[in-house]
């Protein structure tokens, strides 16, 4: 078993992890005053600081960086069997850490300026943070095209051998699901999030395994 394909089931469980971890805090912790005033909204993210820098860190830098390691082990995997294909499913998936690992920066950076720099005028604090928020959403939590389309690609590639079939064609499904991201529902993001945990799961404990000739064309 290669260490760069056992360094890559770690990633995808880590990124499982951090996925169902999220869906926990958001969903059960966070409670932001959306409909509060301008005071009230600083006056919870200035309480809640250090707990949503590290939800960032977390959220955006380290999965960003456990997905680059994701990316090249499944491309050493895979690439052997479908070379181009593979080429352009892990374009996809280093734009996709890019941009998850720049809006996390992004956010951390606004979510600081927010309140430290302005907390004298909470009306602007306010105004600036939902402008930043807005970009961090486009970048890499609102709109999941990128990382859709890297799941995609790497699923076709895998058909052809590399991963079991069964896996591939469930990661039709998730790739298709995190285009479909692009049209504004809370549901599609919902259903690419929770889809993507099983899929990196499952990855990972194949990656664990070393290829089996099964899964590769006769």
């Amino acid at each position: 078993m290669k260490t760069l394909h056992r360094l890559g089931a770690v990633a995808a469980f880590l990124e499982a992890a951090i996925y169902v971890s999220m869906f926990g805090f958001y969903g059960a912790y966070w409670n932001y005053p959306a409909t509060g005033t301008a005071v009230e909204k600083l006056n919870y993210l200035t309480d809640h600081l250090a707990v949503l820098y590290g939800v960032n860190v977390m959220g955006f830098i380290v999965f960003g960086i456990a997905l680059a390691a994701l990316v090249l082990a499944v491309h050493d995997r895979l690439s052997p069997e479908a070379p181009q294909l593979m080429r352009a499913a892990s374009m996809f998936g280093v734009i996709w850490v890019t941009l998850v690992m720049a809006a996390g920066m992004i956010a951390n950076v606004g979510l600081m300026t927010t309140v430290d720099r302005l907390s004298g005028d909470p009306e602007r604090a306010l105004t600036l943070f939902s402008t930043l928020n807005h970009v961090v959403e486009g970048l890499g939590g609102g709109n999941e095209m990128a990382g859709g389309l890297w799941v995609l690609l790497l699923s076709l590639a895998a058909l052809r051998g590399g991963l079991p079939k069964a896996l591939a064609y469930f990661g039709l499904g998730v790739g298709a699901a995190g285009m479909a991201t692009t049209i504004p529902a809370e549901a599609i993001k919902e259903t690419f999030g929770l889809t993507q945990i099983v899929w990196f799961i499952w990855l990972g404990c194949v990656l664990l395994r070393a290829p089996d000739t099964q899964t590769r064309p006769r």
